[in-house]
């Protein structure tokens, strides 16, 4: 546990996350508690009871609410891998299901749909904004930016380092005391850990066969690995079995990899802070205050156009950007005072827009990037 644990905290990928705000740390988390409920049945070697099915249903329900039906990609490819394996036990053996039956999957998917008519029917831009923008165009390449099928691959290795490489070596040297049997190696894990394994690869398989990638995306797979970690320490699928799972966890190799990992990740995030401050990345949460500031002094009615930083409209106090013909009819119209745009958008926007001028206010980074720093429009 203290391995999985440290393997969670101490990588590349959660402290990024967990100063992002993105949607990938809840799902990761609702995700989590539906594989751990699952890791749980197939330890316990029980049935799925209604009570579990409504677990089910109810964490379906939060993860589909939280990203939709992406869910599926990260548990149904390991739910099937698992379930094949099942179908092939001895006869006699026990049944350990992975699978608590259709209705949670479907009951789940129509609740998501009923929010998605809802949202098409009653918000102004749902459909662009989520369904098309959001779900859709990560299937294409007009929208996002496409990746390669193996884009995830390395950076899972090079973010979760050193712990990848722990992971990799213990394999290594456990088929290789096998002889490098690997169906030897399969029949002699456990089906809780292979559940562990079926739901990380399946999920990194499927996610990479998406056109859209993004690092982040990738998150939830990470504590099934750190699970998976944990028992190749423990000695349930890893080295020498003589050796007892605390015998295990003083092998110098994981005091290394723990020490390394406490220097790489410490490091890692102590730059980032460094190069911040340095680069003045706070640049936009000043601007944004300030934008606040001047609209409430001047009583503005004031906007903010679509932009690269998710996090303007966090700074801003907005909860949606708007487009760019919504801003031009409501600005003639008189019911906008002050606009938020990107200093790339802005000469254009001043032709459109009726006795407009640039306010002294704009985000100063060091660091700029096409897009990245932003002005205010003003009457």
């Amino acid at each position: 546990g203290l391995i999985a644990l440290a393997a969670f905290g101490l990588n590349l990928l959660s402290p990024r996350l967990a100063t992002l705000v993105r949607t990938d740390m809840p799902l990761a988390l609702v995700i989590f508690l539906i594989g751990l409920v699952i890791w749980q049945k197939i330890r316990a070697r029980t049935e799925w009871r209604l009570q579990d099915q409504v677990c089910m249903f109810a964490l379906l329900t939060i993860a589909m609410l939280i990203k939709g039906p992406i869910v599926y990609a990260f548990l149904l490819p390991g739910i099937a891998l698992f379930q094949l394996r099942g179908r092939a036990r001895p006869p006699g053996a026990p049944l350990q299901s992975a699978w608590c039956g259709w209705w949670p999957w479907i009951a789940s998917l129509a609740v998501f749909l009923l929010w998605v008519v809802g949202g098409i029917l009653f918000t102004a831009g749902f459909f662009d904004q989520v369904v098309m923008r959001e779900f859709v165009a990560r299937f294409g390449e007009t929208i996002h930016r496409p990746q390669p099928l193996y884009f995830y691959l390395p950076h899972m290795l090079h973010k979760f380092a050193p712990w990848s490489l722990v992971m990799i070596s213990i394999t290594i040297f456990d088929l290789a005391s096998r002889r490098w049997r690997i169906g030897a190696a399969f029949r002699d894990m456990s089906a809780e850990t292979f559940w562990l394994l079926c739901w990380s690869l399946g999920g990194l398989v499927v996610m990479s066969l998406i056109p859209s990638k993004r690092v982040d995306r990738i998150f939830p797979i990470v504590p099934p690995l750190c699970l998976i970690l944990a028992a190749q320490i423990g000695g349930d699928a890893a080295l020498p079995r003589k050796l007892s799972g605390v015998g295990a966890a003083r092998r110098p190799y994981v005091a290394i990899a723990l020490v390394f990992s406490i220097c790489f990740a410490g490091g890692y995030t102590i730059f980032k802070v460094i190069s911040a401050y340095r680069d003045h990345h706070d640049a936009l949460v000043i601007f944004g205050r300030n934008v606040r500031l001047e609209a409430e002094a001047h009583h503005w009615r004031y906007e903010a156009l679509s932009a690269k930083d998710e996090g303007l409209l966090l700074y801003l106090r907005k909860t949606h950007f708007i487009e760019p013909d919504r801003a031009f009819t409501e600005w003639n119209r008189g019911n906008l005072d002050a606009l938020v745009a990107s200093t790339e958008k802005a000469p254009a926007l001043l032709s459109e827009l009726r006795d407009a001028s640039l306010s002294s206010l704009k985000s100063n980074e060091r660091n700029k990037e096409q897009g990245k720093d932003y002005v205010l429009i003003t009457r």
